[in-house]
């Protein structure tokens, strides 16, 4: 059911454009009614500072690098001649 879902924070590319990106992804289960900010910052995020300070359980988080393919649209296929 889609009770009380809500998305806080949109997606943000990461900065700078190019190297290797950590990206995390946290579910946290809210305990009880309250409402619940948008962090001010994204950098040096802690997520068990975050769900303390709102009553938050964590539930799952899922964690992976990424970098972005040079040039400027990723893989090309190219034909043989």
């Amino acid at each position: 059911t889609k009770r009380h879902r809500q998305e806080l924070v949109v997606y943000e590319r990461p900065e700078p454009r190019s190297g290797i990106h950590r990206m995390v992804f946290v579910l946290f289960q809210q305990l009880g009614r309250g409402t619940v900010f948008a962090p001010h910052m994204r950098h040096n995020f802690s997520s068990r500072n975050f769900a303390c300070q709102y009553h938050l359980n964590i539930v799952a988080a899922t964690y992976f690098n990424c970098q972005r393919e040079g040039g400027s649209g990723g893989r090309r296929f190219k034909p043989e001649s």
